[in-house]
Order: C-alpha cells, then structure tokens, then sequence
C-alpha cells in the first residue's frame, strides 16, 4: 500500500473505469430482459402508454378514470389537426411523464380490454370476483353478457352509478397479478395501433433493432473499460514492481556481513524476483479482480431485488454456498500457501550450490548424493505445488455446479411464477444473467483466495528486507580528507569481532601505511589477514579502535569517497559477463583504450589478451568460467590498476600465478604505482619479501612487524614461515 500511494490518480481512474463497467455489464441483462418482454411479447410496444389514440377510445378511458387522472391524460394528449378521425397524440410533456400515465392507464386499458373481448371477465367485472358468473344486474351468468353491448351502455349511464360500478370492477382486478395488468394493457395498445392502421411487425422490428443498437454500444464500452483497466492496472503492477526491485537491490547493496548472515543469496535471489513478481500478479490481479467484484456483487444484488425480491432467497443460497466452500479450501490450503515461498528458496539454494560447485561433485563422483539432495527437495516443491492444486481444482467444478444449481432452480421457481401471472419471461431470463453476474463476482474473489495468500506472504518476506535496520550508515556531514594526507592508512588499535562470535578476530592492530609504501600481511589461515583489509573500504566496521584512510576516520567519509580512493582485488577473483575491456574498466568508465592496455600491461594479462581473436573485444562469460584461475586473477588486478587508486590492496591476490608472472608483475607495480600505497596479503614470503613493512598476524594479533630481515631476527612466527619456504640461501640473499 505505502508503494501504490504514488499513484493514487491512476487507481481512483480504474475505480471510476471499474464502475462504468460494471454499471454497463448490469445494464445487459435489462436489455435482455426488455428484447424478450417488449421486444417479443409485447411486439415492440414498451408501455401501456400509447403514441396515439383513436378518438372513441380517448374518451372510453375516461369513463373508469378519476378526475384528477383525466385531468392528466387530457394534459398529455392532444388531438392531431391533421388527422381524419380526430386521433390524440402525446405531448412532449406527456413523454415527461411516462411513468405517471402509464399507471393511471393500466386500470382503465385493462379494462376496455377486457370489456370488448372476454364474456367471462366482463361477468367478473360485474359481481367484482376474478373468474366466476356475475350475479348482480349489470351481468348475469357466464357469458350472458354480450361485451359489444356493454360500453354503449356505459356511456349512457349516469356518473353515480358509473362510479358505483367501478369499484367492483376494482375488486376483480386487484385480483389480478401486476404483470397480467401489463399485458392486457399492452394488448389493448396494440389493438389501437392495428385499429389505425399501422404495422405492428414495423414497430417491433425498429424496437429490436434500436434495443440491439444499444445492447452492442454497451457491450463495446464493457470492451474499451475492460482494456483501459488492463492496461493501467498492467503497467501499474508493472511499475510497482520495479521500484520493489530496485529499493531490494539499493537495500542489499548496503547490507554488512552482519546483515547479509539473516538472510541466504538463494533467499535474496527469490525474494528479488519470485517473491516481487508473486505481489506484482497480486497487484495487475487485484486492482481489476478486487475492485471489480464487490461493485458487480453489490450491483447485482440491488438488481436483483429490483426485479423480483420473492426470489433472492436463491441468491442467498448461492452466496452461502460459495463462501462455505471457500473459507473450506482456504483452511485447507492456506498452510501450503504460507511454506511454499520457502521451499522454492530451498530449491533455489540447493540448485545455486550444484550449479557452483559442479566440478567438485564430478571430482568427488557425488552425482548421486547430488541428485538425492535435489530430488527432495524438488519432491517436496512438488508435493506441495500438487497439494495446493487438487485443493483449487475442486472449487472451479464445485462453482459451476453451484451457478448451474441455481440457473435450474431460478427456471423452476420461476416457472410457477410465470404461471401465477408474476413474472414475465424476460424477468426470468434477467434474474438468471444477474444471479450469474453474483456467483461470478464470487468466483473472482475465489479466485483471488489463490493469490492473496501466495502474494502476502512474499510481500512479508520482502518488508523483511527493506525492513532491515542496516548499521552502517553514511554519516549526514561526511568529512574529506586534506590532499597533502593522500595515501596513508592507520590502524589505531583495531580490534573487530564478528556478529554472535565469542572471541575477537583481531586485537588491537596498530601500525601507518604511508603514501607509496607497500605494507604486507603474512600469517596462518584464520589468522585474520582478510578480515584486516575488508575493514579498510568499510566493508564492516571496527569493534573498537578506529581506521584511518588519509587522515579522516573512515566511519566519519562518505562510503562512495572512502572506495574511490581505494582498488581492491578479492582473494577470490570475481569477473562479471560482458567482455575483457568492459571488466578492465569497470572501475573507471571513463578510461581510454591506451589506459586499459596500461593496466592489463602492468597486470602480465597482455599476452593471453592478445592471444585472442577479438582482443580486448573478446566475451567473458558469467563468473569469467571460460578463462583460467590465473587469467582471472589478472583481469581482476587490471580492474584495480586502471582506477588509478591511490591504496591498492591485494587480498592474497597472486596465489594463482606461477613464479615468473608473480615476479614480473611485483617489478611492474614497483615502477609504475610508485607514489601508490599498496597493501598485500600473501601467502608466499617470496611475494612479500620486498615490502617496506611486513605484519606478521597470529591468531587475530600482531606477532611482529617490519622489514624481512628485521622480522627473521626478531619474529619467530615469521621465522617459521620463512624457513618453511625459503632456503638458507634465498633467506640469507
């Protein structure tokens, strides 16, 4: 949510496009209701109020009218001055008030109808009871009446017992169901257009086809809103997404051993692209799905109660049903849901190790334990992919015997409806589409039930991420250092101890590397040698003590500054894909091609450079595997030299050349870095033996420091070492 607060405009046009939709999509069965009823049955006349009226027949319907009813037909008519036989026509202002006219006119058209064309209603009318033999003077028994004769003598009766008469009239059609009210009304308009001579079929035709117009109209814009909304909510996920990336990345490129220890690179790795892309479906799903179904719910439930309210009970049903169902299948599946991220972290780990360490599995014959370790883990990915499968593949079946359930008990209910006068055949078929249009709403949400938890909890997994307190921070008024103090390195009693360990890694190191002095570190494995120079360009910071590159704390410089001055080469070379060129300068962008040359010149990789087809041009491949260990290590001091740093450090940087090249590359660095600090780790005295001062570490501490000769007469660690390598001649020379 804190990430979609950006583009709040955008989300309000997809609600608003959301809305129209909807409104469009209810709107459909309407229409289809109104092609079937009024279209269809009622032969293109929509309402009992007609367009026009014969003379005689104006002046019938006022007989069984009130007066104030009569006063506003006679305000929405008028008569046509061009017409023959003084026929009425509706007035703009009568159109105004359709709604009105139409339920004054029902009764009395209702009843001419009835009076002209039915002997048995007319009985009815009479005694005032719907289907039996009057028994009052007016009517005698069933079909004693003859209807032609009745309303001549209607119109010569006196008002008082016209009136008298009406209300038992009124008795035999309040008897009568609304939607039967209807029909005889419409009929008796139908009879009028067909007593003028106008074409029914021409008026029915243009009905359906104006309705149909309007039916594809809204059915193009449900197109247009439904692509508008795909697209915005699209490129919206989409551009959410990629801010996640890139805040995960800039927060891991901060991240301190320390930090980097909560959480695995196979961890990482998902976390920056499945997890992130689980929130982006979620997000792209969501804002059509999420949105979209409670407004179409809610829509068609108001519909619903609209068009027939004794049937919503098939609604409710059909709503409990599914939530039932749903709420099930989340019991069920939810704990899948919340360890399938962390399985497909554990396949991701367990396929980083394989794929990094396939020659060691090859050397050992491990293939099969490999294959072991894979196939558990793969089978438990799978198992729980399965599981949580079968779960949703019961609810779409289940759905759609829900939707079809109802479908047939909406016919079935409705059938005797329909029978009992209370529906028309289009109320039914609008009530399916709309009951449909609930149950889809459902299905959406139930669709999303899959999503959400998924998404949720790899939107955890990620806030643990940018959550990360990270501890080394920048400081807001960094220092810089003064030009005259460039190149120097002080170690004022340093001492470093790792995250959660016990006892120190190093103790109270203190020595100054000056400016164009070479300073060496010699000493067991796990003395701490490593560690000693990852602490110079900040990449952890001291326990206590304080580093000082050219004269400024480096806690105190900005950490972009401290690494401009510093070229670094990793005890374990590292090349990225691209090509030589591009790895040699990828320290310093800006360099030109006789700088790169420089560089590789001075790092001895020169002649297999130029040993290649394309040169400088030529490919590395992703972790430089298509190149030596030597060859890397090279590249990686060439990387290094043509920054043009002023501190260059070497962390046990020459293990993998032989002899000659480590020697040719130490008398390069020598004449062409002379006013460069070089900092060097090693493991061969023969490396080192040149160094202006040498610090002999043991066990975290310093067991000696200064020049090879000084350090054999008075460091018996380094002693040892010496004599261990080195005979008494070259010892001695």
């Amino acid at each position: 949510m804190k990430y979609l607060k950006g583009s709040a405009g955008v989300i309000l046009c997809i609600v608003i496009l959301l809305i129209l939709q909807a409104n469009c999509d209810l709107e459909l069965p309407n229409y289809t209701s109104k092609i079937v009823t009024q279209g269809i049955q009622q032969k293109g006349v929509e309402d009992p109020v007609p367009e026009r009226l014969t003379k005689q027949s104006f002046e019938d319907l006022q007989l069984f009218m009130e007066d104030e009813e009569i006063i506003l037909l006679t305000q929405s008519y008028e008569q046509d001055p061009s017409s023959a036989y003084g026929e009425y026509v509706l007035t703009a202002a009568g159109k105004d008030k359709k709604e009105e006219l139409a339920r004054i006119l029902r009764r009395p058209e209702t009843i001419l109808m009835l009076l002209t064309s039915d002997a048995d209603a007319l009985a009815g009318l009479a005694s005032g009871t719907a289907g039996t033999a009057g028994t009052s003077g007016t009517a005698g028994t069933t079909g004693a009446v003859d209807p032609a004769a009745v309303l001549p003598m209607l119109r010569l009766m006196p008002e008082a017992m016209r009136r008298q008469m009406l209300s038992g009239m009124d008795k035999y059609l309040e008897a009568m169901p609304e939607a039967t009210l209807t029909q005889m009304a419409v009929r008796f308009v139908q009879q009028e257009y067909e007593s003028m001579g106008m074409d029914l079929a021409v008026v029915q035709n243009r009905y359906l086809l104006v309705t149909g117009a309007k039916m594809l109209g809204l059915a193009l814009l449900v197109m247009l809103c439904t692509i508008a909304v795909a697209f915005l909510s699209a490129r919206l996920a989409a551009g959410t997404a990629y801010r996640l990336r890139s805040d995960v990345y800039r927060k891991v490129i901060g991240f301190n051993s320390e930090e980097f220890s909560r959480f695995s690179t196979a961890s990482l790795i998902t976390r920056s692209t499945n997890d992130i892309q689980q929130v982006q479906l979620f997000i792209g799903m969501g804002l059509r799905v999420l949105l979209y179904a409670p407004i179409l719910g809610i829509g068609g439930v108001i519909k619903v109660i609209n068009t027939n309210v004794s049937q919503s009970w098939v609604i409710a049903l059909a709503i409990g049903l599914i939530l039932v169902l749903i709420l099930v299948l989340l019991k069920i599946a939810m704990p899948k849901f919340i360890s399938l991220q962390s399985v497909i972290d554990k396949l991701n780990l367990v396929t980083r190790e394989q794929l990094t360490g396939v020659m060691v599995t090859r050397a050992f014959s491990a293939e099969e334990h490999e294959e072991e370790r894979f196939g558990e883990v793969n089978k438990e990915l799978t198992g729980t992919l399965l599981f949580v499968n079968r779960c949703m593949t019961f609810m779409m079946p289940l759905m759609m015997i829900i939707m079809n359930g109802v479908s047939v008990l909406i016919v079935y209910s409705g059938a005797y409806a329909i029978d009992a006068g209370k529906m028309q055949v289009g109320d039914i078929m609008a009530f399916i589409q709309y009951a449909m249009q609930i149950i889809m709403s459902f299905l959406m949400l139930s669709m999303m039930s899959i999503i959400l938890p998924r998404a949720n909890v790899a939107a955890g997994r990620i806030a643990d991420v940018l959550e990360t307190k990270v501890k080394m921070q920048d400081p807001e008024k960094p220092e810089h250092p003064a030009k005259d103090a460039a190149g120097t390195v002080e170690f004022d009693h340093v001492s470093f101890t790792y995250p959660d360990a016990e006892e120190p890694v190093l103790q109270d190191i203190d020595f100054r590397a000056e400016r164009g002095q070479t300073v060496a570190f010699i000493g067991s494995t796990g003395s701490g040698k490593s560690t000693l120079v990852n602490l110079i360009p900040r990449f952890s910071d001291v326990t206590s003590g304080s580093i000082r590159v050219d004269g400024v704390d480096v806690r105190n410089m900005d950490r972009r500054d401290l690494r401009a001055r510093i070229g670094y080469v990793p005890q374990k070379s590292v090349l990225f894909s691209g090509t030589i060129g591009s790895n040699i300068c990828y320290g310093a962008p800006d360099a030109d091609q006789a700088q790169m040359e420089e560089a590789a010149r001075i790092a001895q990789a020169e002649d297999f450079i130029l040993a290649r087809e394309d040169k400088y041009g030529s490919m590395i491949a992703q972790g430089g595997s298509n190149v030596s260990g030597g060859q890397r290590q090279r590249l990686s001091i060439a990387r290094a030299i043509a920054k043009k740093p002023e501190i260059l450090i070497f962390d046990d940087s020459f293990s993998a050349l032989d002899f000659k090249i480590d020697a040719a590359l130490r008398r390069a660095l020598r004449e062409t870095t002379a006013d460069t600090t070089v900092l060097i780790v090693a493991q061969r005295i023969s490396t080192i033996i040149h160094a202006d001062q040498i610090i002999v570490l043991d066990n975290g501490q310093m067991a000696g420091k200064g020049t090879h000769k000084q350090l054999l007469q008075t460091c018996e660690v380094y002693r040892q070492i010496a004599t261990s390598q080195l005979s008494e001649e070259e010892l001695a020379g």
